[in-house]
């Protein structure tokens, strides 16, 4: 890991961006050592350990995109209608190599392999057929309606890239390629704690003054999202006998160690102290709302990231922080999420320096553009105003009072947590 900068304590500096704070983060670490081997079936999230090139074309074989009848173009009327006899007949999965093409129309069907010469597929809509001739229409280009071998991709090209995470469609292009197993990196384990008295597991008896743990079940959901295997290792107490021992034991089987609350400067707050007792730590200021200070360090020499306690600043500083980590640990990028632009149904002000995401609905203009319309509640503490709206609009640090029907970026909750 990287030597911690300190030049963004928390109480005095510069304020980070997301985007100098997100480049740090990526530099920070290593990807995680050890690959693996696994079915092509098991392989949805997993990142790539090595290039795959195609070992066959795809498709294989020359063949008709359409149902209709294949000939070859240098037969045809230089201009004006053709009349081909019609011989031979070539289903999906038959053997074309045999029949015979030169002066005559073979028929074929979607996917069929185009018989030798062939070049060329009149649709059978467009074909009038009487006598076992084919009248076939003027002005059809060479190559029409054939699949060339190789057309998707050709042997030996790239057909998957290292440190590629895995989405269905690679899967499907894999499997057509042939393709059963797969190398992959080993899935980055995230050692994963709450911090405070006040925490409860959901399930038990609820005392006065105390709370359901909330932020572990959101963060074991983004973690797994983010793909890498959670080691959840329950509420730490607010108190500092052990905490350092319980961090340690937790840093030598993880990759990282991931809390929620409790990293801060008050009397109750131990977590700070435990992690500088075995490691170190660095509280970065970065210029966003809903978040505060982030902590970034290592216990011993396992990277450590401490997320706000509040559940939406947990959401938004994992989102843009935590997960670009993770990523990097897995041997990937964390992809940009794709804005887009909304038209605000609100007025708002702002300090000038932060980003502000604001947690909106979305809902359609009679011009098409969407009209994004602010949760009534905004405390960084309301699981509803996450559960209840449709994603976040970004309010740039420059602005600080944004008038209603602004064009702002808006950015789905399912962009920040896939």
């Amino acid at each position: 890991m990287a030597q911690l900068s300190r030049d963004s304590e928390a109480f005095g500096g510069a304020l980070m961006t997301l985007e100098q704070a997100g480049a740090r983060v990526a530099d920070m670490v290593l990807p995680v050592a050890g690959v693996e081997t696994v079915a092509l079936a098991q392989a949805d999230g997993r990142v790539l350990a090595a290039d795959v090139a195609a070992p066959l074309d795809l498709p294989p074989f020359a063949n008709s995109a359409v149902d209709g009848y294949a000939v070859r173009f240098a037969d045809l009327a230089a201009q004006g209608r053709s009349h081909l006899p019609v011989a031979g007949r070539v289903p999906a999965g038959a053997d074309a190599q045999t029949v015979t093409t030169q002066g005559v129309a073979v028929r074929v069907f979607t996917g069929a392999p185009l018989p030798p010469g062939a070049d060329t597929v009149f649709m059978q809509e467009d074909v009038t057929l009487a006598d076992g001739v084919a009248t076939l229409p003027p002005g059809l280009a060479r190559g029409a309606n054939a699949r060339p071998a190789g057309e998707d991709i050709a042997c030996g090209a790239l057909a998957a890239s290292a440190g590629q995470r895995l989405r269905p469609q690679d899967l499907a292009l894999l499997a057509a390629l042939g393709l059963t197993q797969l190398t992959v990196r080993r899935r980055p384990r995230i050692a994963l704690f709450s911090t405070g008295d006040e925490l409860i597991e959901p399930g038990q008896p609820l005392p006065p003054a105390a709370i359901y743990d909330a932020n572990r079940a959101l963060l074991r959901a983004m973690v797994a999202r983010a793909g890498a295997d959670i080691v959840d290792l329950g509420i730490l107490p607010d108190e500092p006998v052990g905490l350092a021992q319980r961090l340690s034991e937790a840093a030598a089987s993880c990759d990282l160690v991931l809390t929620s609350g409790g990293v801060s400067t008050g009397e109750e707050d131990h977590v700070k102290a435990a992690v500088e007792q075995v490691g170190e730590l660095a509280f970065w200021r970065i210029g966003i709302k809903p978040g505060r200070p982030v902590a970034l360090g290592r216990v011993g020499t396992t990277p450590f990231i401490g997320l706000p306690g509040n559940p939406v600043a947990v959401f938004v500083t994992f989102a843009f922080v935590a997960r670009v980590m993770i990523a990097q640990l897995a041997g990937t990028t964390c992809p940009r999420p794709l804005a887009l632009p909304v038209r605000l149904g609100f007025a708002y002000r702002k300090k000038e320096g932060r980003r502000e995401f604001v947690r909106v609905s979305l809902e359609p203009a009679a011009d098409g553009v969407m009209i994004a319309r602010k949760h009534p509640q905004d405390g960084a503490g309301v699981l509803t105003s996450l559960t209840r709206t449709d994603g976040l609009v970004a309010l740039a640090e420059d602005l600080t009072t944004v008038v209603e029907g602004t064009i702002v970026p808006f950015l789905a909750y399912e962009l920040l947590v896939g």
